[in-house]
């Protein structure tokens, strides 16, 4: 481990009046208010900051509402009593207000004279940043200038120190200081470019841009746990397909999703990508109609491609199909788990997702049955839906399972060619059909079979006790 310093960019003020930009109070949170009035009152330097004074400006609805002050996470606390700190790599304080939390940051400072609390690793990334400093030295330490405004409530204006107030006016995402020192510090600011771009319908400036492909393998040196957080971000924030489309136009792709990277580049027809921009598309309508988007269900739809492709490679080897599969979503999810950090609550569903697909084709009653009252049906047969864009072969298949979930027993029986049931299902025509590790028909799968037991005989001793 090893300390360094950044070169300092130039700093010019200047102030924005409430005539000249378009934030009201009304539309800034009550509690990020109460919070800015009583850090003045008590004699500290408040400001609304970052995206919540970005997206403002561009007629947005910030769902955060973050404050740099010139109190220590401290001073903070003791000043809140509804606070606690957190954090080791930013020290923050988190002021509670029920179910909305305010964050509450100290100015930080780019230059360590020794006095503060930063670390960083040999390659540049940093470990620890605890450095404190001016309104001045915390602008130019931000990622990006559209992050870097300041909003004042004792006269409502914006501060703008690096230009971001003009970035924002002109919709582009531009980094502070040198590009490629920025994305090393923290090669996840990469990641955030897209997302904001696509967020915000920006442009990346070129001189921000540039370094991007070619820095994009520092990513393997994220945690991948914080990987799974930004992937969330990316693509459940309402902006899934502009930020996919970001990822590969600047060469990320590779780098946090490699195996759907390969996968997409070796399926010519280009099918796969076409279902997984339509299954994007209607996960950016799912979060604008505020209906809840599984994280489960994204990632089987991110995946996919990976594998399909694991799977075709296994079944050209001569692996019967059911194994196959098995071994493919296997395969795909623990090469993924070496770049993201996907928890087994959705990693395990996002399998059945896959594997319930073949079972699709079935026809055979009690089959069908099983497969309508499995707990994962109705996520594989919106996934079969989206299969449907990719090829017209499963249209059979969608018309069927779509009836079959409104029909009667009586009405999928006659749909299905075979008698309906009388009284009790014994599974007759069925013989012979159980799949693997299924029950026979007939049998009840949680009973043990019952041992008779010997009568014994009248005078006989007991048996021995062991």
């Amino acid at each position: 481990m090893i300390t360094s310093q950044a070169t300092t960019p130039a700093v010019t003020l200047r102030v924005i009046p409430r005539d000249q930009h378009t934030i009201s109070r009304r539309d800034i949170s009550p509690n990020a208010l109460r919070v800015l009035y009583r850090l003045r009152d008590a004699g500290f330097a408040g400001y609304l900051v970052g995206g919540a004074v970005r997206d403002l400006l561009v007629g947005g609805h910030p769902k955060d509402f973050d404050v740099a002050t010139d109190a220590t996470p401290e001073q903070v606390k003791a000043l809140f009593r509804n606070s606690r700190l957190i954090g080791r790599r930013f020290r923050l304080a988190h002021v509670v207000f029920g179910r909305e939390i305010i964050e509450v940051a100290t100015f930080r400072a780019n230059v360590d004279d020794g006095s503060g609390d930063r670390e960083t690793h040999e390659g540049g990334r940093l470990v620890r940043d605890n450095v404190y400093g001016t309104i001045e030295d915390d602008a130019v330490r931000r990622d990006f200038t559209a992050n870097a405004l300041y909003y004042a409530v004792e006269d409502f204006s914006v501060r703008d120190y690096v230009g971001g107030f003009e970035d924002v006016q002109a919709r582009k995402m531009k980094l502070i200081g040198d590009p490629e020192q920025r994305y090393r510090e923290d090669p996840v600011r990469m990641l955030r470019a897209v997302r904001l771009a696509g967020k915000l319908g920006f442009g990346i400036d070129a001189a921000s841009a540039e370094p991007i492909p070619r820095l994009a393998p520092l990513l393997s040196e994220a945690a991948p746990a914080r990987l799974f957080e930004e992937l969330l971000k990316l693509f459940l924030s309402g902006n899934a397909v502009a930020s996919f489309e970001g990822l590969e136009r600047y060469g990320l792709l590779p780098s946090i999703l490699p195996e759907t990277a390969a996968a997409l580049a070796s399926n010519r027809s280009g099918a796969l990508r076409n279902m997984l921009l339509e299954g994007l598309r209607g996960t950016d309508a799912r979060v604008a109609n505020d209906e809840p988007v599984s994280p489960a269900f994204l990632f089987a739809l991110l995946l996919w491609p990976a594998y399909c492709r694991a799977l075709i490679g296994l079944q050209a080897q001569g692996v019967n199909a059911e194994e196959a599969q098995r071994r493919a979503a296997d395969r795909v999810t623990l090469h993924q788990l070496g770049t993201v950090a996907l928890p087994r609550r959705f990693s395990l569903p996002m399998q059945e997702i896959w594997l319930l697909q073949s079972r699709f084709a079935t026809r055979q009653r009690k089959r069908v049955m099983r497969l309508l009252a499995h707990p994962r049906f109705r996520a594989a047969y919106d996934f079969l839906l989206l299969r449907l864009t990719a090829s017209s072969e499963h249209a059979e298949d969608v018309a069927f399972w779509r009836a079959a979930q409104t029909q009667s027993s009586e009405e999928l029986s006659a749909a299905l060619g075979v008698a309906p049931p009388r009284g009790l299902d014994t599974g007759e025509g069925d013989a012979g059909d159980g799949e693997v590790g299924e029950e026979q028909p007939g049998e009840d799968p949680a009973a043990a079979p019952k041992r008779r037991r010997r009568r014994r005989r009248s005078g006989s001793a007991a048996p021995a006790a062991e």
